[in-house]
C-alpha cells in the first residue's frame, strides 16, 4: 500500500482470514464480531481513530491561530487539516487500521474455535515446568504470600483491565501522531503478527491458565472487577461449548502464550528503538513488568506463559522490521517527543 508500508500487516490479514474461513467451515462453527455484544469493534476501533485525528487537528490548529497575525479560525483549520491529512496519510491510516482489524477479528474467532479443533489441554506440564523454575513453588501463591491479597489484589486488577485500553491507544498514536512512517508501520505489523504467533502458539499447547485449572490457588484474593472478568470468560466458554450457533458470545479462554505481555513487550521495544525520553521508556517498561506480576498474581496465566509472551513479542517485532524494511537501529541520540515527531514529518516529505 503506497510505499508498500503495510504488505506484512496485509499478508497477516489475508492469511489469518482464510485460516478463520477454513476452519469455520471445516467444524460448521460461526464467524463472530467478537466484540460485537456491546460496541462492535468495526464502530469502536474508528472512533478512536477520529478522536485522535480531532486531537491532532484541534491542538495544531489552536497553535497555529496563536503563533500566526490574523489567520482567521476556518481559514486556519483547512490550513492545518490540507498540510496534515493529505491522500496519502488519510491512505496510510485507513489501509493500516484495516489490516490490523481484519487480523485483530480473525485472532478472536480463531482462538474461539481453540476447543472444538484441540482439546488437549497441557495446563498439569505447564504448571510442573512452573514449579520447576520456582524450585518446587507455585509462582501465584509465593505472590500472594509475598504482596498479601487486600490492595495487591485490587492494584493488579487495575492494570490487567488497563492494558485493554493500551493497544487502541498505541494503535492511534502510530496510525495518526507519527505520521505516515515506517515506525508507525512497524508497530502497526508487529501487533498483527502477535495475533498470527499467538493463535499459532494456542493451538499448538492449548491451556486454560491457573484461575480455571487450578482455583483453589485463589480463593484467598478478594472479589474485584477482574473476578467479574474471570467469571463472564468462563460462562462464555461454556456457552460456546454447548452450541457455538445459539450465543453471541464468543470463546477466549487460553493461556499460552501470554498476549499480554507480548504486546506490551513489542510497545517497549518500539519505545526504545525511538530513543523516546527516557522517563517515557521507563514508564512503559515499568508496565510491562506489572503486567507480567498482574497476569500471574491474577491467574490469568503460568509463568511460563509470561515467558512465551516475551518470545512471542520479540519474535513479531523482528518479523514486522523484516516486512517493512525497518532496520532496526535505536537512533543515536535520545529524541523529545516534539523532535521525534518533526523527523517523522521530515522523512515523509524527502
Amino acid at each position: 500500500m503506497g510505499r508498500g508500508y503495510f504488505r506484512g500487516a496485509i499478508g497477516v490479514a489475508v492469511a489469518m482470514a482464510v485460516a478463520t474461513w477454513v476452519v469455520a467451515a471445516a467444524y460448521h462453527l460461526p464467524v463472530r464480531d467478537p466484540d460485537g455484544v456491546s460496541v462492535p469493534t468495526w464502530v469502536r476501533l474508528p472512533v478512536i481513530v477520529l478522536a485522535a485525528v480531532l486531537l491532532d487537528v484541534v491542538a495544531r490548529w489552536a497553535a497555529y491561530i496563536r503563533t500566526t497575525p490574523r489567520p482567521g479560525a476556518w481559514a486556519a483549520l483547512r490550513t492545518v487539516v490540507r498540510a496534515r491529512w493529505t491522500r496519502e496519510q488519510v491512505w496510510f491510516t485507513l489501509s493500516g487500521l484495516v489490516a490490523w482489524y481484519v487480523a485483530y477479528v480473525a485472532f478472536r474467532n480463531l482462538k474461539g474455535y481453540l476447543p472444538f479443533v484441540n482439546d488437549r489441554l497441557w495446563d498439569t506440564e505447564l504448571h510442573r515446568m512452573d514449579r520447576l523454575l520456582w524450585l518446587g513453588h507455585d509462582p501465584a501463591v509465593v505472590l500472594h504470600h509475598v504482596l498479601g491479597t487486600s490492595w495487591a489484589a485490587w492494584l493488579l486488577s487495575g492494570v490487567y483491565v488497563l492494558w485493554i485500553g493500551l493497544v487502541p491507544a498505541a494503535l492511534a498514536v502510530a496510525l495518526v501522531w507519527t505520521r505516515r512512517s515506517i515506525t508507525g508501520a512497524l508497530y502497526v505489523t508487529a501487533v498483527s503478527f502477535n495475533w498470527l504467533l499467538g493463535v499459532a502458539v494456542y493451538y499448538l499447547v492449548p491451556s486454560l491458565g491457573p484461575i480455571y485449572s487450578r482455583p483453589q490457588e485463589f480463593t484467598g484474593l478478594p472479589r474485584t472487577f477482574n473476578t467479574a472478568v474471570q467469571d463472564l470468560l468462563l460462562d462464555d466458554r461454556v456457552a460456546v461449548l454447548a452450541d457455538a450457533w445459539d450465543t453471541r458470545a464468543v470463546q477466549t479462554v487460553a493461556a499460552f502464550a501470554s498476549l499480554h505481555v507480548a504486546i506490551t513487550v513489542t510497545t517497549c521495544l518500539v519505545m526504545e528503538l525511538l530513543r523516546l525520553p527516557r522517563w517515557v521508556r521507563l514508564t512503559g517498561w515499568a508496565f510491562a513488568a506489572l503486567t507480567c506480576l498482574s497476569t500471574v498474581y491474577l491467574g490469568w496465566h503460568f509463568f511460563v506463559d509470561v515467558l512465551g509472551g516475551f518470545a512471542v513479542g520479540t519474535l513479531s517485532l523482528v518479523l514486522a522490521a523484516w516486512t517493512t524494511g525497518h532496520p532496526l537501529r535505536r537512533r543515536d541520540r535520545t529524541w523529545s517527543l516534539g523532535e521525534a515527531r518533526a523527523r517523522e514529518e521530515e522523512q515523509v516529505r524527502s
